[in-house]
């Protein structure tokens, strides 16, 4: 067999790497190889067009099995992962009833995020009637009840008698994104504060359990304020160092806190940059940990949850959100989380329905029971391109912990406006790409349904995400989501009780006529303003007459850029202000024609929001803004 093989591959000569990009700068034919070719990332590095072997040298970490040290290929030797589904409480009965359900439709991660003034014991034994939690992961939100709550699952798991390896638990417990960076909380984990006493408290109580974690970084929250992955990865690990630090001062060891301590990442759209974004974070927190010489090295696992991205959800053509969660779930367990949640396609607008929370539940069940993603641990490992993807990574995202450190941690780097000040800059030019369709959002900045109209229920309010913060400090996060300023635009337009219309005057050069009617088309329907296309008119004379006829409330003149020197002027002056009239181009002609009143063009380098946002103005439509 070997001798078959040497023989097959002398016939495939080895090319080089000098040969490959020989050619490939012959097909450039002079264009600029950086420019066309090479991918200037938000987070801070270039992407190539191509890996091959060599561009494996040097990576420190690619000799690790799956379960080693530093824990890039995932912290067990399996990819079995848990599919979680989250429950909001309100009433202990209800939230059983719908717990029972879905464990028998899939589930094995429930998510409780307790609803309320109060929390009883007796609650918890209604609200966890039926369910052996030697068979269910748990996980338990309640912000200011989650002491109380804490305390009243030890006492149940004491009661129980379940081992000490038979129980998989979490707490919410994150002071310092939820109380800090969330509310204004400046004293959360001061010496002797409530929440830190609270805290060691529990990490001392979960002692004897090994898959009990009682603080969760809620790393996600920076994704939902349009942070990078970069950014996203060296704040939570900067969170997570605050706590080791903070707890090894009040006599905990490094094994007690690391082990106490698991992250909730988003799953973001950039499905290869996702893989390589979990393999980095492990390799980073192991790193993190392993400093401190804990006594055993399994304290320096990442115990990582994913929750497919809320930033990238929408409200118009929700179904592409199915999508979305789909990919995201996808590069989620390639990249080894130990437990996914898929968020239901209408998270963005309404209380999911049980069809949303049956179909994100399948997408899971499908990854695993018909793709089989769980029978292959670190399907990325030797990938030329993931590797590098997740060196370029844990290298950007090490920088930025450093400047956090240097700061002095998580929570005085946010006290100093560092924090939101790095976000701020990242969630501006996210903002800007999505206006500019440089980031496309299916169905929202790019190919509208256009003949959706917002369901009545939708109140303009429930658009945005922006949190009721306690606190007036400028440095408080502000989630919100990628889509949200195009669904307010659309969303005026359909609550405004009009109907525009923009027609397409389709006229001379048909290919370009017929182009340009289809982008015009595509950018007016992004703010539910109805495009009436047209195949191609004989004259411009006839396409006035037809778009008047047709009480089209703008125009667009579709045609080529020669065309337009004489054909612009000419239904410009047609039209006689009676609509606003709308060139679909930038024509180098632009100038003459602008000197001539013509004012309004649309091309690819529109800014597709602003341009929007001053016609609907224009039509007399008030914004929500």
């Amino acid at each position: 067999m070997a001798d078959n093989q040497k023989k097959l591959f002398t016939e495939f000569p080895p090319v080089s790497t000098a040969q490959w990009e020989e050619v490939i700068r012959k097909d450039l034919k002079g264009a600029d190889y950086d420019k066309k070719l090479v991918w200037k990332t938000m987070e801070g590095f270039n992407v190539k067009p191509y890996y091959r072997a060599e561009d494996l040298e040097g990576l420190p970490f690619l000799d690790s099995k799956p379960g080693e040290f530093p824990f890039v290929r995932g912290t067990k030797c399996n990819n079995r992962w848990m599919v979680r589904q989250s429950i909001v409480v309100y009433d202990p009965r209800e939230a059983n009833a719908l717990a029972l359900e879905v464990l028998m439709r899939g589930v094995d991660s429930l998510g409780f995020e307790i609803n309320g003034s109060n929390f009883s014991a007796e609650d918890l034994d209604l609200l966890l009637k039926g369910i052996d939690l030697r068979a269910v992961e748990l996980h338990f939100d309640g912000a200011a009840l989650l002491s109380d709550l804490e305390k009243h699952v030890f006492a149940l798991i004491e009661r129980c008698g379940y081992g000490p390896k038979e129980v998989r638990v979490s707490f919410g417990y994150d002071p310092c994104i939820w109380k800090l960076s969330m509310r204004g909380d400046q004293a959360c984990l001061d010496a002797g504060s409530y929440c830190r006493t609270n805290i060691k408290a529990a990490i001392e109580r979960a002692q004897p359990y090994k898959k009990i974690r009682c603080i969760t970084v809620n790393g996600h929250v920076f994704n939902s304020c349009g942070a990078t992955i970069v950014q996203e990865l060296a704040f939570a690990l900067a969170n997570g160092h605050d706590y080791l630090s903070v707890f090894q001062d009040d006599g905990l060891t490094i094994d007690q806190i690391a082990r106490a301590i698991a992250f909730k990442f988003s799953v973001g759209s950039n499905y290869f940059m996702e893989i390589a974004k979990f393999r980095a974070a492990r390799l980073l927190w192991a790193n993190i940990v392993s400093g401190y010489a804990p006594e055993c090295e399994c304290s320096a696992k990442m115990k990582i949850t994913g929750v497919t991205s809320d930033f990238n959800m929408t409200v118009y053509d929700p179904y592409v959100n199915m999508l979305r969660g789909t990919t995201e779930a996808m590069s989620a367990a390639l990249g080894g989380v130990d437990t996914l949640e898929v968020l239901p396609f209408d998270w963005a607008f309404e209380e999911p329905t049980e069809f949303s929370a049956r179909i994100a539940r399948n997408v899971q069940l499908l990854l695993k029971e018909e793709s089989h993603f769980d029978q292959v641990v670190d399907p990325a490992g030797g990938s030329y391109y993931i590797e590098n993807l997740t060196a370029s990574i844990a290298e950007q995202a090490w920088k930025l912990f450093h400047q956090v450190e240097e700061l002095g941690g998580y929570a005085a780097a946010f006290k100093a406006g560092f924090i939101k000040e790095q976000l701020d800059a990242s969630a501006d030019k996210r903002r800007k790409n999505i206006a500019t369709r440089r980031e496309i959002l299916l169905g929202t900045n790019q190919y509208p349904n256009f003949i959706e109209k917002a369901d009545n229920a939708i109140d303009p309010s429930m658009v945005g995400v922006e949190p009721a913060g306690v606190s007036s400090n400028p440095n408080l996060l502000k989630p919100f989501r990628g889509g949200m300023e195009f669904e307010q635009v659309r969303l005026a337009v359909d609550r405004s009780g009009k109907t525009p219309i923009a027609f397409m005057l389709t006229v001379g050069n048909l290919a370009m006529a017929r182009a340009r009617s289809q982008f015009a088309g595509n950018f007016f329907g992004c703010a539910g303003i109805e495009p009436a296309d047209n195949l191609l008119f004989a004259s411009v004379e006839q396409g006035v007459e037809a778009a008047l006829a047709a009480k089209a409330d703008i125009v667009v003149l579709c045609s080529s850029d020669d065309e337009y020197v004489t054909l612009a002027p000419e239904a410009f002056k047609a039209l006689d202000g009676k609509a606003i009239f709308v060139v679909a181009g930038a024509p180098a002609s632009q100038p003459e024609l602008e000197a001539q009143g013509i004012r309004n063009f649309i091309s690819v380098r529109s800014n597709v929001l602003e341009t929007l946002k001053g016609y609907v103005r224009e039509l007399g439509i008030n914004l929500y803004e």
